[in-house]
């Protein structure tokens, strides 16, 4: 859980849907690059490489005929927005992207950092990731913080405590969002089913199994002006 996780993987309901992406694949390009930035729950904790939601993003584009690279990842598990962003300086990396997601602020929130804090290091984050777009802010989107106070590993927690934080943190995550006009996909109702369906956690019984993952990739979708295959 401790270990840094950036590779080239080998695969790949609710918020701003009505934003779309522009998809300009430059001639010269066979692919579109893809950077996601985040902590476990885009490295996908628990579960199988192919069912990480960036994983199942690429593939779920490469199905609707959008070539898609494997996605880049700079993620981990514990990651706050601090750490994120270190691991990013030490990445050094030199390229754009054609997309770029992040989703962090769990952590923060699990170690009782101030919302204040956050947003101040979230808005530094959310530059960057525009920064690695080519400043291209219509293609980089953002994910919610689920919520874990509805998972088992919170049964001896305070729930509604929990729930109310992350929310609080969620609306300085969509207000950032709004104003630079980024896409911001709210997940987390999605997490909060599993409150009463166990298949969407994976084993650990605190992160998203395959299947949740599917579901918030189903909400990011549309956020592709992907071409229709009929």
């Amino acid at each position: 859980m401790r270990k840094l996780i950036l590779f080239f993987s080998l695969f790949v309901l609710f918020g701003c849907q009505n934003k779309q992406a522009k998809l300009n694949i430059p001639p010269s390009k066979n692919a579109v690059s893809y950077l996601a930035l985040g902590d476990s729950y885009t490295i996908g904790e628990q579960v199988e490489q192919e069912q990480r939601w960036p994983v199942q993003l690429a593939a779920a584009l490469n199905e609707k005929g959008i070539p898609m690279e494997d996605p880049l990842i700079i993620a981990k598990t514990g990651w706050t927005t601090d750490e994120l962003m270190n691991a990013i300086i030490a990445a050094d990396l030199k390229k754009t992207f054609d997309y770029v997601s992040l989703l962090i602020g769990v952590n923060n929130q699990y170690r009782g950092r101030s919302v204040e804090n956050f947003e101040e290091e979230f808005i530094k984050l959310l530059d960057k990731a525009i920064e690695f777009s080519g400043n291209q802010a219509e293609n980089v989107f953002v994910l919610s913080i689920p919520d874990w106070g509805v998972t088992p590993f919170a049964s001896t927690r305070n729930r509604a405590q929990i729930g109310a934080e992350i929310d609080t943190y969620n609306a300085v995550i969509e207000k950032q969002c709004r104003q630079r006009d980024i896409a911001f996909f709210n997940i987390t109702p999605i997490s909060r089913l599993a409150v009463n369906t166990p298949e969407l956690l994976a084993t650990d019984g605190l992160h998203p199994s395959g299947l949740m993952y599917s579901r918030w990739v189903t909400t990011v979708l549309p956020f592709f002006n992907t071409p229709s295959n009929e």
